[in-house]
């Protein structure tokens, strides 16, 4: 999570408790993105509620608050303990190796990539699992740049 997302929660902690901050992001161009969600769902007078709270964040950011969508951003170990069994892409900071699969007999092959699609099938304090290209792939939230859901 990142500081300015942290900070958002924070903010909204205290007037919206049961609001919970998905994904805050700052997009090219000066644009503050926030995906909110919350258990009754998410209605425009909620989100015209939380742009409200956040109205100061304006003089720095263009600012958008929105319900997730299908493809809701995964950033906290809860959500993907959520979505176990589902479809989810991860992207990584780096590059890691990942199998290709079998080709004309040869062994597999091994390439460098940075993001990752396949069904949620593990979940720990440290690390999410995913079976991606007929392996399971480990990968710690500390090299995860950005994940979602994948629409099935």
């Amino acid at each position: 999570m990142t500081a300015l997302q942290a900070e958002i929660e924070g903010r909204l902690a205290e007037s919206e408790p049961d609001v919970e901050v998905l994904l805050a992001e700052v997009l090219g161009g000066g644009t503050l993105r926030v995906f909110i969600d919350h258990p009754e769902g998410v209605t425009l007078a909620l989100c015209e509620r939380v742009t409200g709270l956040l109205s100061d964040m304006r003089e720095r950011y263009r600012l958008e608050v929105s319900s997730p969508g299908s493809e809701r951003p995964l950033t906290k170990p809860a959500h993907f303990r959520r979505f176990v069994g589902r479809r989810a892409r991860v992207r990584t900071r780096r590059p890691r190796p990942a199998q290709c699969g079998e080709r004309s007999g040869h062994t597999p092959e091994q390439r460098m990539v940075s993001s990752f699609t396949g069904e949620l099938v593990g979940v720990s304090d440290s690390e999410v699992t995913l079976a991606a290209d007929g392996t399971l792939i480990a990968i710690p939230y500390t090299e995860i740049r950005r994940s979602n859901l994948i629409e099935e």
